[in-house]
């Protein structure tokens, strides 16, 4: 039976919700496995709730839906723990990594009785930091890679390498590998 991790990504339109989703895809590819990425949208516009998927086996995958039981979680802004059911799906060894200023005690007790294993980053702050930007999205790949090791930071920077290179200038690719690389030591559990 084929190995299949699922990540379900829950943000905001201009987060980079999609891009991050793609950024993991292709860092998974890049290491050999399976992938399949694709966005959610409600309302298309900046600022409305969308959720991002990504697929990754080590055979095939045929199917063809939305994440209803994510093996892993990332939000990128905690406020849509309010309006949003972000845990919905997962059991205990599922992995959810929030994007927030609180502490882990303060964001447990915002997905209630959730029993999850729960990781905290401030992505956004990160962000500002060393991207001069507040988009979390290659923050959080920093994060995940520690708390799962699902990729490695080397395939998460050769991915967006690939991803955000040719979008990019060359100091702006090095400032997001800076925010990976501080994303992987400040996350918390």
């Amino acid at each position: 039976m084929a190995q299949l991790t699922e990540v379900r990504w829950h943000g905001r339109g201009g987060q980079g919700a999609k891009t991050a989703g793609y950024i993991l895809a292709v860092a998974a590819a890049e290491e050999g496995w399976n992938i399949q990425a694709f966005p959610e949208y409600g309302a298309e516009r900046r600022g409305a709730p969308m959720k991002s998927y990504v697929r990754i086996s080590d055979g095939p995958i045929r199917l063809r839906n939305g994440i209803r039981n994510p093996d892993i979680v990332l939000v990128l802004d905690d406020s849509l723990m309010a309006s949003e059911s972000v845990t919905d799906g997962m059991d205990a060894e599922g992995v959810l990594i929030v994007n927030t200023d609180k502490s882990l005690d303060q964001v447990r007790a915002m997905i209630g009785d959730a029993d999850v294993k729960l990781f905290v980053v401030n992505a956004t702050q990160v962000a500002m930091d060393t991207i001069g930007r507040p988009i979390p999205n290659t923050v959080m790949l920093g994060a995940l890679s520690k708390a799962t090791a699902l990729v490695s930071m080397d395939g998460v920077k050769r991915a967006i390498d690939v991803r955000l290179g040719g979008k990019l200038s060359p100091a702006a690719v090095e400032a997001n590998y800076a925010a990976v690389d501080r994303a992987f030591e400040e996350v918390t559990s």
